[in-house]
C-alpha cells in the first residue's frame, strides 16, 4: 500500500473514532440531564403536596370553628324560646280553671310578651251603692293573683276611668295595657272588670266597670 493511501485510511479511522466518542458523550449527557431533572421534579411535587396538606388542615380548622359557633348559637336560642313557652304554658294552665265562664276580677297588672297580652287577675266582688250617687264599690279578695292569656281577637271595652266615656267603648289591647299601667298599683286595686273566657281559658272579652 502506498504512503498516501495509508495516510488517508488513518485519517478516516481517526475521524470515525472521534465521531464515536462524540456520540457516546451526547448519550451520556441526556442520561445526566434526566437524572438531574428527576430530583427537581420530585422536590416540586413534595412541596406542592405539603402546601395542599397545610391548606386542607387550615380549612378543617375553620370548619370546626364554624361548627362550634353554630352549636353555641343553637344552645343559646332555645333558652329564650323555652322561657316564653313556659310562660304560655303557665298562663294556659291557670286560665283553664275558668274556661267557658265569666268572672268578675281585679287586674293587678297587664303586659305583652311574644305578641300576646297577659293579665294578672284575682276574683273580686262588687257592691252597688245608690247614695249619694249610684256607683260600684270593689270588694277585693285575699287570694293570689293568677296569670291568664288574652285571645288575639278579644274585645277590650273600657269605661271611665280607664276609658274616655261613661259608656264602655272598644279599645285595642295595647291601649288597655298602656292606660292601666299609667295608674299606680294602689289605684288599680279599685278597678273592677267582667271577663269572659273561652274553652281554652283565654280571655275573649274584657269590660271595665264604670266608676265616677
Amino acid at each position: 500500500m502506498s504512503v498516501s493511501r495509508r495516510r488517508a485510511a488513518l485519517r478516516w479511522l481517526t475521524a470515525l473514532a472521534i465521531s464515536t466518542v462524540a456520540l457516546t458523550g451526547c448519550g451520556g449527557g441526556s442520561d445526566n440531564e434526566a437524572d438531574a431533572t428527576e430530583p427537581a421534579t420530585s422536590a416540586s411535587s413534595s412541596a406542592a403536596a405539603d402546601e395542599d396538606a397545610a391548606a386542607s388542615a387550615e380549612d378543617e380548622d375553620q370548619d370546626q370553628e364554624q361548627d362550634q359557633e353554630q352549636e353555641q348559637g343553637e344552645d343559646t336560642a332555645p333558652a329564650a324560646d323555652g322561657d316564653e313557652a313556659a310562660a304560655d304554658d303557665e298562663a294556659a294552665a291557670d286560665g283553664a280553671a275558668w274556661a267557658g265562664t265569666r268572672q268578675f276580677v281585679q287586674i293587678e297588672d297587664a303586659w305583652t310578651s311574644g305578641g300576646q297580652t297577659y293579665l294578672s287577675v284575682r276574683p273580686a266582688e262588687k257592691d252597688a251603692l245608690t247614695e249619694p250617687l249610684e256607683a260600684w264599690v270593689i270588694v277585693p279578695t285575699e287570694g293570689p293573683y293568677t296569670t291568664v292569656a288574652v285571645a288575639e281577637d278579644a274585645q277590650m271595652l273600657l269605661a271611665v276611668p280607664l276609658g274616655d266615656e261613661s259608656q264602655a267603648e272598644s279599645y285595642s289591647q295595647d291601649a288597655f295595657v298602656s292606660r292601666l299601667t299609667a295608674h299606680s298599683a294602689e289605684t288599680r286595686e279599685g278597678f273592677g272588670y267582667d271577663l269572659s273566657f273561652d274553652g281554652e281559658g283565654q280571655v275573649t272579652r274584657l269590660e271595665s266597670l264604670y266608676m265616677s
